[in-house]
């Protein structure tokens, strides 16, 4: 007898993108709509919380209603809905929240919550199947982590950033470039067009899996400084490459040490920085090298996406974990 598929809605509203999707059996994407708000921030040089917030209540029953119709689904279609709790802007997840919350209610749906970096995790599975012991490495605006998982939703988190985090360092260095916002993408592309030149620290050489990047951000800022000082000109290109470098080299030599040392077999990247093409060529590179295989998500399911909490949700679901109607939201929380 053929086991029933399961149709998992998700909801994603953690930062600046409204999205919701339907995953088939946590690795099949059926339909993703996704609201983005970047020419709204931009002007702002970043993401504005309550105007977030706003544009979330505008869209989200837009786009949940896209979504059903480009699935071609009802909501009785639906076996449960997965939704980000945290972390992230609490007035963004809110609305999603509520969404979510509204749904399971009308539809008597389970309620999955599901960790926004369980999440980036998740995009994973729908590339390929995950085999374990894994290490997640995640990069991303908020967060740089080196998590270890035996199995479907068992996390150890082995090192983080003690400061900064990796996507948080980008778009400060693109600032001090002047480059638009979103600034990560722009430094990465800038950085294929320069050479090595400048002089960069590189942070936290330790025998931890932790990572430093606050030393790197300012070390970056000072040399501009100074040079402005000296009424030299900054080749821009040039330090974006000697601080790519730098930045992504910090990483590697990290993972590099945790597939040695926990005997890894399976690496895959996660997280919006994941797009960053010099640290995805780096980790081919160390994987190679290394012989263990690479999982990295295509670019769509890099950024913030409800395709990614779906999938999550799918193997959260599996694992029994629901939530009544008082879940809340949390700006803060740990992947557990």
């Amino acid at each position: 007898m053929a086991m029933k598929d399961t149709y998992i809605l998700g909801i994603e509203s953690s930062c600046d993108e409204t999205s919701v999707s339907i995953v088939k059996n946590g690795t099949e994407e059926i339909a993703t709509i996704i609201s983005s708000q970047i020419e709204i921030h931009k002007d702002y040089g970043g993401v504005v919380p309550e105007i977030a917030s706003r544009e979330h209540v505008k869209n989200v029953t837009i786009v949940l209603e896209e979504c059903l119709e480009k699935a071609d689904m009802i909501m009785n279609d639906i076996d449960a809905i997965a939704i980000t709790y945290g972390p992230g802007l609490i007035g963004s997840l809110l609305v999603g929240l509520e969404a979510a919350k509204t749904l399971a209610f009308v539809y008597n749906k389970p309620l999955i919550p599901v960790h926004h970096i369980a999440g980036h995790i998740y995009a994973n599975s729908l590339v390929k199947e995950m085999k374990f012991p894994l290490l997640a490495v995640v990069v991303s605006g908020g967060h740089t982590e080196l998590i270890e998982m035996k199995d479907h939703y068992k996390f150890e988190k082995l090192g983080g950033t003690l400061d900064d985090a990796i996507g948080e360092c980008y778009d400060k260095v693109s600032r001090v470039l002047d480059l638009e916002y979103p600034g990560g993408p722009k430094v990465d592309k800038l950085a294929h067009e320069g050479k090595i030149t400048y002089k960069l620290p590189v942070p936290l050489k330790d025998d931890s899996y932790n990572f430093s990047f606050s030393g790197l951000k300012s070390a970056v800022i000072n040399l501009v400084h100074n040079e402005e000082q000296r009424g030299k000109e900054i080749n821009k290109a040039d330090l974006a490459a000697s601080f790519q470098d730098v930045a992504v080299t910090s990483i590697i030599n990290k993972v590099r040490k945790a597939i040695i040392d926990r005997k890894i077999k399976y690496v895959i990247v996660a997280g919006g920085v994941a797009a960053n093409k010099g640290l995805r060529a780096a980790m081919e590179e160390l994987t190679n090298e290394l012989n263990v295989e690479l999982s990295i998500p295509p670019l769509k399911y890099c950024t913030d996406n409800a395709t990614m909490i779906a999938a999550a949700g799918y193997f959260a679901y599996k694992d029994g974990r629901t939530a009544d109607l008082t879940l809340n939201s949390k700006s803060q929380d740990t992947l557990k």
